[in-house]
């Protein structure tokens, strides 16, 4: 049960820091509607069961646990406001990376700016950039997220 009350806990601090950068943002229902994909047993159920079990990174990221890491799947691929929604595997293997559109690109920078909120986490700028190159962003996204955290890399 605690495990259960624990996961809770953490996807409602998390909505609600959230939903402090969405209206920043100007996109207060994408902050309300935030994550609920969350409290749906396909994802619930292996973050709550797993999450302790798993150990971690300098950061706190959680390292590999298979069934959570299928939930952490299946979570950005149902979610637009992650860069992973927009990237697409051709058939010849290939990617076809699509532009963000402006609210869910919004969504996703107060995701990354309430991620960074949490102690012990890293700043957005040294995060992003310690992450450029694995995330896989259309150049329009890209320049967008860059100008709004504030660095230009070339």
């Amino acid at each position: 049960m605690r495990s259960a009350l624990h996961y809770f806990y953490d996807v409602m601090l998390h909505k609600w820091h959230v939903l402090l950068e969405a209206y920043k943002l100007g996109i207060l229902w994408r902050g309300l509607t935030h994550d609920l994909s969350k409290f749906n047993a396909s994802e619930r159920g292996p973050r709550s069961r797993l999450k302790n079990q798993c150990s971690r990174d300098e950061q706190g990221n959680i390292l590999v646990c298979d069934e959570l890491a299928f939930s952490w799947v299946w979570h950005y691929h149902k979610n637009p406001h992650h860069w992973q929604w927009w990237v697409a595997t051709l058939d010849d293997g290939s990617c076809k990376v699509f532009p963000m559109t402006d609210e869910f690109r919004r969504e996703m920078l107060a995701d990354w700016r309430a991620v960074a909120r949490i102690p012990g986490r890293m700043d957005i700028i040294p995060w992003y950039l310690q992450n450029r190159d694995r995330i896989i962003l259309h150049p329009e996204t890209r320049q967008w997220i860059e100008e709004q955290i504030g660095i230009s890399v070339e």
